[in-house]
């Protein structure tokens, strides 16, 4: 029988919370360090171990880029979260030190193993709604109260929600529909200053808010309106169309609607696992899957799905709309 692979996590929130009982949870995995993204030392000690097989990187993003080298130059395949580094420049510094390495790298857009998305796609490639057109996503979050200032709040740390939320949307886009061709965006930041643990304030440049507009090579067009610190919360809604219906998220469901007859349901269990976990326990065993074969299946995000991600969320900050400005 084969040894268990080895995982070494980065990350104190997400990393720690979601990532590594993951992992741990898989009979093929062991999870032999977490430590935090902010301990030079202990990410150096924690890369620089032999025993590894895979570094899973979730580090705020102005780090990914000095993590997820380390860990190549260890010879360690990498999991890096997504928004993959601050732009697309270091998304493909990263890509260039995995293939000069010939190791593999990974970006954990997990959510393409949400068993309703997966459900989603296999309707859309069965077609459930003819040729799709056009898709959309709404999600507004309403905290209980403002968040303190860090990373997320900064664009030069990488912060800000296109990256936060909206590069799993760009990602699903891509992922059910092909490549983006052109974006548009508005970007809006709610709360301009914010206060830290510390208790001093800083002004906020990272957008709180971004209402997109996309279009694939296909010819599907895409609408994105997303926020943090809304004044109210809208859960999550995720539809796409064409010209026989429309297929929606509804929870732990799919429903396919039309204007002339009932809807039709498709029903997706979960096993009583919350959505979140479920997919990145998927993600995570196909990972492992992968470094233990040397094969990568379709469909597996990618450091390349990273850049491809990255350069999408730079054309919306290059071509993002001012709200403030009249129409000429």
């Amino acid at each position: 029988m084969s040894r268990s692979l080895r995982v070494g996590v980065i990350g104190t929130g997400f990393g720690a919370q979601v990532v590594a009982p993951a992992f741990a949870s898989l009979r093929e995995c062991d999870v032999v360090g977490v430590v935090s993204p902010r301990d030079d030392a202990a990410v150096a000690s924690l890369c620089a171990r032999p025993d590894l097989d895979l570094v899973s990187v979730h580090s705020p993003p102005f780090l990914h880029l000095e993590h997820v080298r380390r860990a190549i130059d260890a010879g360690h395949a990498v999991l890096c979260d997504k928004p993959f580094g601050r732009n697309a420049d270091e998304s493909a510094a990263m890509v260039r030190q995995a293939a000069d390495a010939g190791v593999l790298g990974f970006v954990n857009f997990e959510r393409r193993y949400d068993p309703t998305r997966v459900r989603l796609r296999e309707l859309l490639r069965g077609g459930a709604v003819g040729e799709p057109n056009h898709f959309q996503y709404t999600r507004y979050i309403a905290l209980p109260e403002p968040r303190p200032y860090n990373w997320l709040s900064s664009r030069e740390l990488g912060g800000g929600w296109l990256g936060g939320q909206g590069s799993h949307v760009i990602d699903m886009i891509r992922w059910l529909f092909g490549e983006i061709g052109g974006a548009t965006a508005t970007m809006r930041t709610l709360v301009p200053e914010r206060v830290d643990a510390d208790g001093t304030w800083h002004a906020c440049d990272a957008e709180d808010a971004v209402a997109a507009v996309l279009h694939t090579v296909t010819g599907v067009s895409a609408v994105m309106d997303i926020a943090i610190e809304s004044s109210v919360h809208l859960p999550e809604h995720t539809a796409a169309h064409g010209p026989d219906g429309m297929l929606e998220i509804d929870g732990d469901r799919v429903l396919r609607r039309t204007s002339t007859a009932p809807d039709e349901v498709h029903d997706v269990d979960l096993g009583g696992v919350p959505a979140l976990f479920l997919a990145m326990q998927r993600w995570a065993g196909v990972v492992c899957e992968s470094i233990r074969t040397g094969m990568v299946p379709d469909g597996a995000p990618t450091f390349a799905d990273g850049l491809a991600c990255a350069r999408v969320m730079d054309q919306l900050r290059a071509h993002r709309v001012d709200p403030a400005s009249p129409v000429r």
